[in-house]
């Protein structure tokens, strides 16, 4: 172990990556990696949601490993682990699970929202889906995903903050009836903690289909830019680039930002069609991922070293888990054989 502070984040496989990822999370992690000892998480595990689709799953771990790759997160200097190839991991939710009271998972607001749209769905037409045990469930594990390996700090998006303060709950509540075993992590919001849709109704997302994935070719960027929903007719009214997704994706992505400035200037005195804002945030964006997608191209074209990186990753993700679960043990007087 390195004696630096640790990172533990991840995301659940379910596809590839968007620039939602990026702007929320993956620049962050990027920025933080040599100045702590980092685990970037596969939660596998907490996909229940696609039970139906294990394939969808799997072919999902290649897809997160490889973006990750492309936008250079280092596997020699941070570990890459799956979550279902650490066990500990299930062991260490059991035990959250005997001392986390249900009334602290009721009244997180991310699990009551995820809950209520899969009971409630928009379409009135569409069955309401069961929910699965392990749905309800999976904050507890992401309790342990984060105690795991004691991490310090946990780059996440704004919605997942509920789940960083229930986590420091668990891990004071532990601390104070046995040992104290766990560091109380603090978690750190991305510069853009949630980048509009394509479609300006909500966060990016895969399941609304109005995401710019990371892996995107140049002439589907820029399809999907020009076909970016806009909040002012006609083009010479002026507009307001605080609302406008095209100027939030100029933010975040758009090098030039004296081009941006130029832009929002125009766009307030209605002197700026939105085609020309959004061709030239195509343009910016295509520059942003074309070393992106080469890097990604080159690891497709040699997947033996995408195995390697998970394979060495969760290695050490297990090394540290064990270490852990041992402190755990310990801390709970459970090392039963040891008494005779």
């Amino acid at each position: 172990m390195t004696g630096r502070k640790r990172i533990l984040t991840g995301v659940r496989p379910t596809g590839a990556l968007h620039l939602g990822h990026y702007a929320g999370a993956l620049e962050n992690w990027i920025k933080l990696q040599h100045e702590y000892e980092c685990y970037f998480l596969i939660a596998d595990y907490q996909v229940s949601d696609y039970a139906d689709d294990i394939s969808r799953v799997r072919e999902a771990v290649w897809e997160v490993a490889l973006d990750w790759l492309a936008v250079g997160l280092d596997p020699e200097g941070s570990s890459y682990v799956i979550e279902s190839l650490v066990p500990e991991h299930a062991e260490l939710t059991t035990w959250i699970g005997w001392f986390l009271p249900v009334s602290v998972l009721e009244r997180n607001p991310t699990l009551k929202a995820e809950m209520q749209a899969i009971e409630n769905p928009e379409d009135a037409s569409t069955e309401a889906k069961s929910v699965p045990v392990a749905f309800y469930t999976y904050p507890v594990m992401q309790v342990a995903n984060i105690l795991m390996p004691r991490a310090h700090l946990v780059p996440v998006g704004e919605d997942q903050l509920p789940h960083i303060e229930m986590t420091r709950e668990v891990a004071r509540r532990f601390n104070r009836r046995f040992k104290d075993v766990f560091p109380e992590p603090e978690g750190l919001v991305g510069k853009v903690p949630r980048l509009v849709g394509i479609d300006g109704q909500a966060k990016m997302s895969k399941s609304r289909n109005n995401a710019i994935y990371l892996k995107d070719d140049a002439d589907t960027v820029t399809r999907k830019v020009m076909s970016m929903w806009t909040p002012r007719m006609p083009p010479t009214e002026p507009g307001d680039p605080d609302v406008t997704p095209a100027f939030m994706y100029h933010r975040a992505f758009n090098a030039d930002k004296a081009e941006v400035s130029e832009l929002e200037d125009r766009y307030r005195k209605g002197a700026v069609g939105d085609a020309e804002v959004k061709r030239r945030l195509a343009v910016a964006l295509n520059n942003f991922l074309d070393p992106i997608r080469e890097r990604r191209a080159r690891f497709e074209g040699n997947m033996s070293m995408v195995c390697e990186a998970l394979e060495h990753g969760t290695k050490r993700g297990r090394a540290i888990a064990q270490e852990t679960m041992e402190m755990v043990r310990d801390a709970l007087d459970l090392n039963y054989l040891e008494k005779y």
